[in-house]
């Protein structure tokens, strides 16, 4: 399932290391594109403002914030739950 303009658009600003020209994949390692433990509560925060939507403790996990496909599907399942 592709995600939406604004997930992508919440998630660059945590992604210093990539570049606004370089797409963003399904499978690019965000730490390695630089979201870091701060930046992963920081956008935890802004998912859940923007979807309406709480991260539960399963969610809560380093690999939950590994791709950005793994987090669209936890945010989309999440937001079915809702």
């Amino acid at each position: 399932m592709a995600w939406d303009k604004k997930f992508e658009e919440l998630l660059r600003e945590y992604l210093p290391f990539l570049g606004a020209d370089e797409p963003l994949e399904a499978d690019t390692d965000l730490r390695v594109s630089g979201l870091d433990s701060l930046g992963a509560v920081e956008l935890l925060g802004s998912l859940e403002s923007a979807y309406g939507i709480r991260f539960v403790d399963e969610a809560l996990s380093l690999d939950t914030f590994a791709t950005p496909a793994v987090l669209w599907d936890t945010v989309a399942r999440l937001r079915t739950a809702a």
